[in-house]
């Protein structure tokens, strides 16, 4: 399953354009790497995703078709989430 779709099915992010421009924007890792919109993601990948001044690291545990909300916190176990900190302008 594409990465952006995964997002988005796994309502880790709410809409799939959402998540296709923070992949596009070089702000979605699969096992450390920067990835593009299009990657595929399969169980056992590890996903970054950096939101705002958030970091979202989460385990992928299957790719499956979800359609239920309650459901699709299966999909995924959260590994680490963090508060990136900003530079102040000086």
């Amino acid at each position: 399953m594409r990465v952006d779709k995964y997002l988005k099915v796994s309502r880790i992010l709410k809409r799939r354009t959402v998540s296709r421009e923070l992949a596009l924007n070089q702000r979605v890792e699969i096992n450390g790497k920067t990835v593009k919109p299009s990657h595929e993601v399969r169980a056992g990948d590890i996903v970054g995703i950096t939101f705002g001044s958030r970091k979202l690291t989460v385990r992928v545990l299957s790719t499956e078709e979800v359609k239920k909300k309650k459901d699709a916190a299966d999909l995924y176990e959260v590994i680490g989430e963090e508060i990136l900190e900003q530079n102040p302008e000086s």
